[in-house]
């Protein structure tokens, strides 16, 4: 009995331990939010901080053996910027070959299809899914702790083999916005009076809602670290972008998107899209969550790079957005008429009903769930897809290749029309037409591209290089002088090709966006697109480049990490009496910045000149030499890549002395895009600026602090109408509700108080520069002799289904000898986005009013989509104005859009150097 008794305590001690050992494990042993937090994630009135958010992960990492961390780099502000990585314990210890297997599928390069299969049989399905990139989209950043949580606690069947399948990885898109949201929303002590509106500034510290417009440029360092997980080193087959808010009526979008396509794009991320999202939307009904839309019931779609679930479809992953419904302040689901009737897009309505944060959060881990039991079902077949992809590019890369667009359509159209129908069938056309029309020899796809590296402006062409490298585009430089197609190339020059498997994205990177026309109804207005319709980078940014048609090759190495500039020259330094510096080079503006500050007398010759047998246009800028000039130069050329050329004599030449700028730059309560990029911009290129605000605007006397003010798209209100009621902007804050530190950010531009001080700044012999609509309503406000050009015979704006120019490239004609001009070409292109084209009334010239840039075509479409592109021709885009003993430049395009049309910084770069420029000669 004895020996039974212990026997049986040894077996209970046995299963204890058991029992105590297996959720260590399985990870189910760890701290919940409630011991962490002290509530539950999603209980109403309750936000937690990402000071919150990272102890919690952290003591997670520690408690779990599913989940580590992973530092991916710092925040705008600052902040350590975390992806937790979820996965079995066995999971974990081959980590590494995992992750190789998915960069060398993704990478198709050296794979037959055999070795392909195994590899995918062998690895881990890779399913990335972020939160909080809006960050007052608060349920995409809690619904990612408390997934992490269940991930790492629950040990249901499912739960259990997901982390055998699948790798997850979990990444805050917006650390620094979730801080300032949750801490605003939880400064008040009284629960119902929280809301996450009126924040005083952008919840990204420069680009704010456009975080989510830089996925394909790069240029915030959280793009830039997710980039690098996305497309460098893990290569997921599926991404999930978590956003809010969800259609009126309903509780969520989730694809199916509306019809459209980008044309350079695998069919199979197409094809993926449909297969998730169907099985998202299944997931919802037979959990009995209803209020699932799809398709037309929102404006997403596929058919434009830049947004963070977008960009992916270009490296071949399933790119997926749900837009939800919730907020921790409990709301309304509205009873909508049309959103009750079960149809194809609306399968399962929900009932109008009070709708609580919790009840978003389940929803989000539905769709989670969704999306991961697809992967777990489908591991082999999404990593095999991947592979189909990349080799499928590298093919079309690699041979002949014709990518089909709306364009080639309608020239088949044309083509076929009054030819005999070679078939009975209806709008068939006889078949030689495919080859003669679709398949036109000079009309083929590149091979690749070739930036020549003695381009005029080579250190931005570096730039848009490494901007393709971080999204993981094959660069190539060629390591000494080198012949393609009878053109010969310096050393240095960068090739890309497009055998390769990200070819999607170098195409749209360097050829024309070509959009099918969407209309309402034919003849009708048409259908706004997601965002921009044409995008296409290199334009954007100004670079030089051939189109190779053929297969080439030559002295080439494969670029590792990132381009960078080769260091330029300072020449003939010995006995110079000064150096002259081209005024193409954008990063020229960095060095005069440098120069001025460090108190070295810096010019623009306003007139060519020729010394020591060399040409030089106006707008070269000189740079006179004293004791300390040669010296300052060198690091210069060496980290700019700026050639300076000493010459032993004195230009003799009219110019303009550069003197230190004071510049205020536009901004507003809860933040403007537009200035925050306009930040950013004056930042990287060294402008000393203050941001400043309308009631520092209002008090008058301008001239005492500023020599230029910038006012951004958006900045300035619209002149009264014909019935004497302005535009208004929108309703200013409460400011009892306004902690008093923010108080004198409050206000906004006016005509009755702010023009006048604004018309008097100028008067005074002071500069303003206004972009976008601030451009023609500052026109109109000071009475200029400008007028819309886009108008009816009546005076009338044209109506859209006439004309309709969203996010296009546009090309215009400029005026380079102006001395705002000075480093552009003869002809740019620019961003147009809805942007002001206007007409300068009979004597606008005698008044001071010169045009800088004009559309001189009536088909200046590059890139995009463009109705009634016809009626531009003859309208002006740039305007130069005299007012009083001061300058007013109205750039009508965005000069500096998202920091992305690098092309067209020099107009902005220049207005503001010649507000303080004084006119001087170099002798």
């Amino acid at each position: 009995m004895r020996n039974r008794a212990m026997l049986q305590a040894l077996l209970m001690l046995m299963i204890v331990g058991l029992v105590f050992a297996v959720p260590q494990q399985t990870g189910a042993q760890v701290t919940t939010p409630m011991e962490e937090l002290g509530v539950n994630i999603g209980d109403d009135y309750h936000l937690f901080t990402y000071t919150q958010f990272e102890a919690y992960w952290r003591k997670l990492a520690e408690e779990s053996p599913r989940m580590i961390l992973e530092d991916i780099g710092q925040t705008a502000e600052g902040r350590t910027q975390l992806m937790a990585i979820i996965t079995s314990p066995e999971n974990h210890r081959n980590l590494a070959r995992y992750k190789e297997i998915s960069q060398r599928l993704s990478s198709a390069e050296g794979l037959t299809d055999e070795e392909a299969r195994r590899l995918a049989n062998e690895g881990k399905a890779v399913v990335w899914i972020d939160g909080g990139l809006h960050a007052s989209e608060i349920v995409g950043s809690h619904q990612l702790m408390e997934m992490v949580y269940q991930l790492v606690s629950r040990t249901d069947e499912e739960t259990m083999r997901f982390l055998d399948d699948i790798i997850i990885l979990a990444a805050n898109a917006n650390p620094d916005g979730m801080e300032l949201v949750s801490s605003w929303y939880m400064r008040m002590e009284e629960p119902t009076e929280r809301s996450t509106s009126g924040l005083p500034r952008l919840y990204h510290k420069y680009v704010g809602h456009d975080n989510n417009r830089d996925a394909y440029m790069v240029a915030m360092p959280e793009t830039e670290n997710m980039a690098r997980m996305l497309y460098g080193e893990w290569n997921p087959q599926i991404m999930y972008n978590h956003h809010q808010a969800g259609p009126a009526g309903t509780v969520l979008f989730a694809p199916p998107y509306r019809k459209g396509i980008a044309y350079n794009i695998e069919p199979l991320v197409y094809t993926g899209i449909e297969s998730v999202g169907a099985a998202m939307h299944a997931r919802f009904v037979a959990e009995g969550k209803p209020g699932a839309a799809m398709r037309s019931i929102a404006s997403y779609s596929t058919t434009w790079s830049g947004c963070q679930r977008c960009t992916p479809y270009w490296f071949h992953t399933i790119g997926i957005l749900t837009e939800i419904n919730g907020n921790p302040t409990p709301m309304e689901i509205p009873l909508i008429p049309d959103r009750q009737l079960a149809s194809n897009d609306i399968p399962y309505p929900i009932a109008p009903q009070t709708w609580h944060f919790r009840e978003a959060i389940d929803y989000s881990i539905t769709a989670n769930r969704a999306i991961l039991d697809y992967a777990s079902r489908n591991r082999d077949y999404l990593l095999y897809n991947r592979y189909i992809m990349g080799r499928n590019s590298i093919e079309k890369g690699s041979r002949d290749y014709w990518t089909i667009e709306p364009m080639d359509i309608e020239e088949l159209k044309l083509a076929g029309a009054g030819q005999e129908i070679e078939a009975r069938r209806a709008q068939a056309l006889p078949s030689h037409l495919y080859e003669q029309v679709l398949h036109d020899p000079a009309k083929r796809d590149p091979r690749g591209y070739i930036i020549p590296s003695d381009q005029p402006d080579f250190p931005t062409a570096t730039k848009f290089v490494n901007a393709l490298i971080k999204n993981g585009t094959i660069v190539h430089r060629a390591t000494q002088d080198f012949a393609v197609g009878g053109e010969q190339y310096p050393a240095g020059s960068y090739i890309v090709k497009t055998a390769q498997a990200f070819r999607p994205h170098v195409m749209d990177s360097f050829e024309p966006q070509d959009v099918l026309d969407e209309f309402l109804y034919p003849g009708g207005p048409p259908v706004p697109p997601y965002d921009v319709t044409g995008w296409t980078l290199a334009f954007q940014m100004g670079v030089e480049f051939d189109r190779i048609l053929d297969g080439f090759d030559g002295p080439f190495e494969q670029v590792e990490g990132f381009a960078t500039t080769p260091s330029g020259t300072v020449a003939n330094a010995s006995g110079a009496e000064g150096f002259m510096l081209s005024h193409v080079v954008n990063d020229a503006f960095i060095a005069q910045n440098r120069l001025v500050a460090a108190g070295e007398d810096v010019f623009w010759l306003t007139e060519a000149v020729t010394v020591g047998g060399e040409t030089y246009p106006a707008g070269t800028i000189y740079i006179e030499s004293k004791r300390s000039t040669a010296g300052r130069l060198a690091p210069l050329a060496s980290e700019l890549g700026l050639s300076f050329v000493g010459v032993s004599e004195s230009p003799r030449s009219e110019a303009l002395k550069m003197q230190r700028v004071r510049i205020g730059l536009w901004d507003r309560y809860g933040g403007s895009m537009p200035s925050g990029w306009t930040r950013w911009l004056f930042e990287q290129f060294e402008f000393p600026f203050e941001v400043v605000y309308p009631q520092r605007l209002n008090e008058g006397r301008l001239s005492r602090s500023f020599d230029v003010l910038v006012f951004v798209d958006g900045a300035i209100p619209a002149a009264p109408s014909a019935a004497g009621e302005p535009e208004r902007f929108r309703a200013p804050p409460d400011p009892a509700r306004i902690p008093s530190e923010y108080h004198g950010w409050l206000g906004s531009v006016t005509a009755d108080t702010t023009i006048p001080q604004l018309r008097e700044f100028m008067e005074d012999g002071g500069t303003i520069i206004t972009i976008g609509s601030s451009a023609m309503n500052m026109a109109l406000q000071l009475g200029l002799p400008v007028t819309n050009h886009l108008v009816d015979n009546s005076g009338r704006p044209l109506p859209e289904d006439q004309y309709y120019i969203p996010g296009s490239l546009l090309g215009v004609q400029v005026d380079n000898a102006r001395p705002v001009a000075y480093g552009m070409n003869d002809r740019a292109i620019v961003s147009f986005n809805r942007s002001p084209v206007f007409r300068l009334e009979s004597g606008a010239e005698a008044q001071g009013l010169q045009r800088l840039a004009w559309y001189d075509s009536d088909r200046p479409l590059r890139s995009g989509w463009a109705v009634g592109q016809e009626h531009l021709e003859d309208g002006v885009a740039m305007i130069e104005a005299d007012v009083g003993d001061g300058k007013l430049f109205l750039f009508g395009p965005g000069v500096v859009q998202r920091a992305q049309p690098h092309g067209t910084f020099k107009f902005l770069f220049n207005g503001i150097y010649l507000s303080t420029a004084e006119e001087d000669r170099v002798n």
